[in-house]
């Protein structure tokens, strides 16, 4: 058969009313997904509520925290639509605001993991560190993005299961594994969560473009146009930033609660307790209901609003209330 009649009954056969059927029907099934994996999105969007946190009769120190963290890291993989950062399906072309806020809740297990096996389950810094710990802490540093091989997934969940250990062996009280909550262990972990603050404080006041200094030049150079930089979030990326402070805000105010019950008598003995409670309201604010459906990036004084700033005034009225805090925790 020539090239030029095979071309023809190529043609024909697609200009056939029945290809032509079969051609529609697959386009309509297509459609279809797309549009079911969109309603998906949607609601795979929907961010966990705070749960109340409370002590269980008869809990010993770091039952509670330890719970809580476990709670935390469960809710990575449970939520609806389960761990989506590393999800390879359509939606993730667009659907990028909930793997932002998994990352901000990560960032905190991460820190509060490391706290506790290099700081709150030992006695003093000779002390040997906890097994299941020191299992569960490097498991959540694991890459947020691997699909297979292994999937995150599976990387987390062994977390999880050391910290269930962890937490059975407090529970049998047996002297093979400990929680200290003294001022000093509290202290080391809010030193964390400063730092953290600080920062997302000042990634969310970037999405205005506004000349800063920059604080990290040599001071001695006097050359005041050398240390002057503009700093503007990309518009694409302001969401992002955005979802991340406030997927970090949830699992703070999570953490927080469980830390007031195991370290309430540390608190209590350095007259800390109000001035922790206001630091954990002003991050509650920051979980208020979302009612427009994109983040306005209105200027300061603009007409419309902008969502990054007033999530970082939150955030920056916490960070003022924890270092008031450390201070009592550290002189009070």
């Amino acid at each position: 058969m020539s090239e030029d009649k095979f071309s023809q009954k190529m043609g024909d056969t697609l200009l056939d009313p029945k290809s032509n059927r079969i051609w529609k029907g697959l386009l309509a099934l297509v459609l279809i997904l797309l549009l079911v994996d969109v309603v998906l999105g949607w609601y795979w969007s929907w961010e966990p509520p705070l749960t109340e946190v409370s002590k269980r009769d008869g809990a010993v120190a770091g039952e509670t925290v330890t719970r809580e963290v476990i709670h935390v890291a469960s809710t990575l993989l449970d939520k609806p639509g389960g761990y989506l950062s590393n999800d390879m399906m359509p939606h993730r072309l667009w659907l990028d605001n909930m793997p932002a806020w998994e990352y901000g809740v990560l960032v905190q297990l991460r820190d509060v993991t490391r706290v506790m096996r290099r700081d709150m389950s030992r006695s003093q810094s000779q002390s040997q560190e906890d097994r299941f710990l020191s299992v569960a802490e490097p498991q959540f540093n694991f890459d947020a993005q691997s699909w297979a091989m292994p999937a995150t997934e599976s990387e987390y969940q062994r977390g999880i299961d050391a910290l269930n250990k962890y937490l059975a062996a407090l529970r049998r009280n047996d002297g093979s594994t400990h929680f200290y909550a003294r001022a000093d262990n509290l202290s080391d972990w809010l030193n964390e969560v400063q730092n953290r603050l600080g920062s997302l404080s000042q990634n969310l006041s970037q999405s205005v473009g506004r000349v800063q200094l920059n604080t990290e030049t040599d001071a001695s150079l006097n050359q005041l146009d050398q240390q002057e930089t503009r700093v503007h979030t990309p518009w694409l990326k302001i969401d992002d930033v955005f979802y991340e402070a406030r997927g970090a805000s949830w699992a703070l105010v999570q953490l927080m609660r469980a830390m007031e019950v195991d370290f309430a008598e540390v608190l209590r003995n350095k007259h800390a307790t109000v001035s922790f409670r206001q630091m954990v309201r002003e991050l509650e604010a920051t979980q208020a209901s979302m009612w427009s459906p994109v983040i306005l990036n209105g200027s300061g004084f603009g007409l419309f609003a902008n969502h990054s700033l007033v999530m970082a005034n939150y955030i920056a009225r916490a960070n003022a209330s924890l270092i008031d805090l450390r201070k009592l925790l550290q002189e009070g």
